[in-house]
C-alpha cells in the first residue's frame, strides 16, 4: 500500500462480509487498485506492466541486495500483482506463491492487472496468510508482506506469533520483508516486536515517497554488510533488476546503525 491518493475511482463489485470493497482507477495510463478508500494499494503502468510504479514496492525488492537468487518467494497480500509481475519477469528461476484472503482482490487482479500465467512458477492461493505461512519450515527464501485492510495494516500480520512463524518458514539465507507506514502510531511497537523475534537482525529501508518503509528481517546474519560490498552489489543489482539499488544503499546508511563502514545487525 502507498499513502498516495488517486482520483476517479470506480467500484468493481460490492464487498463480501467484512472485507473492504475492491475498486480500480485509471489515470494517465496508470491503473490502480483500492480497498474501500482512496488509498492506492497497487498500481500498474499499462504500457510496462512489469515496472514497479509505487516506490514502496521498489523498496521491498531491496532484499535482493542480500540474496539476488531466491528459489522460493512467498507473497502475503496479492493486491494488483505488482510484485508478482516483477518477480515473474526478473527472477526466472524462482517459484512464487501469492496468498490473499480476499477473493475479490484475486478476481480483480486476474481480470484487470495482467498477472503472470499460473502454473509451476507462479501460484495464487486464497487463504489467510498468517495461517498459511505455518506450513513452511525453513523452505522459503523470502516472505514479502503487504497486508492492508484499506485503512491500516492487518493486525494479524504484526503479531509476535506471526513473526515467529515467518522466521521458522525461512531458509538459512531467508529474509522477511514487510511494508509499513512510518506515520502509523504503532510503527515502533511493530518494529520492537520484530527485532525481538529476529534478535535484532532488522533493517529499515524507507521508500522514496509517502512515508512507506520496507522493513527487512533476516533469519541469519547476512554475509554482506559493509558499505563497500553493498555499493559494489548495488551496481550489479541495478543493471540486472532495473531498480535504484545505489539509492537503496544510501537510504540504508541513513536509516540504520552502522560502525566501521558497515551496517550493525
Amino acid at each position: 500500500m502507498s499513502k498516495a491518493r488517486h482520483p476517479f475511482r470506480r467500484r468493481v463489485r460490492p464487498g463480501v462480509d467484512a472485507m473492504p470493497e475492491v475498486e480500480i482507477s485509471e489515470v494517465d495510463g496508470i491503473r490502480s487498485l483500492h480497498l474501500g478508500s482512496e488509498t492506492i494499494q497497487s498500481s500498474m503502468d499499462l504500457e510496462d506492466p512489469t515496472d514497479l510504479v509505487l516506490s514502496y514496492s521498489r523498496a521491498m525488492m531491496g532484499f535482493l541486495l542480500f540474496n539476488p537468487d531466491p528459489a522460493h518467494i512467498l507473497q502475503i497480500g496479492l493486491g494488483g500483482g505488482s510484485l508478482a509481475r516483477y518477480i515473474d519477469f526478473y527472477l526466472r528461476d524462482a517459484k512464487s506463491v501469492a496468498i490473499d484472503i480476499n477473493p475479490q482482490v484475486i478476481a480483480v487482479a486476474r481480470s484487470f492487472f495482467e498477472l503472470p500465467e499460473e502454473g509451476e512458477r507462479f501460484e495464487i492461493v486464497e487463504a489467510d496468510g498468517a495461517e498459511y505461512v505455518k506450513i513452511f519450515r525453513g523452505s522459503t527464501d523470502a516472505i514479502l508482506v503487504d497486508g492492508f485492510d484499506g485503512l491500516q495494516i492487518v493486525d494479524a500480520l504484526t503479531t509476535e506469533t506471526f513473526f515467529e512463524d515467518c522466521r521458522r518458514a525461512l531458509s538459512p539465507q531467508g529474509v522477511f520483508v514487510t511494508n509499513w507506514w512510518s506515520g502509523d502510531k504503532r510503527y515502533h511497537q511493530f518494529l520492537e516486536r520484530l527485532c525481538g523475534v529476529f534478535e535484532g537482525r532488522v533493517l529499515e529501508l524507507p521508500s522514496a515517497s509517502h512515508g512507506n518503509v520496507a522493513v527487512l528481517a533476516f533469519r541469519d546474519t547476512p554475509s554482506v554488510l559493509s558499505f563497500a560490498e553493498l555499493e559494489k552489489a548495488a551496481v550489479a543489482r541495478e543493471a540486472r533488476f532495473g531498480l535504484e539499488y545505489p539509492e537503496f544503499v544510501e537510504r540504508l546508511r541513513l536509516s540504520n546503525q552502522s560502525s566501521g563502514g558497515q551496517l550493525l545487525l
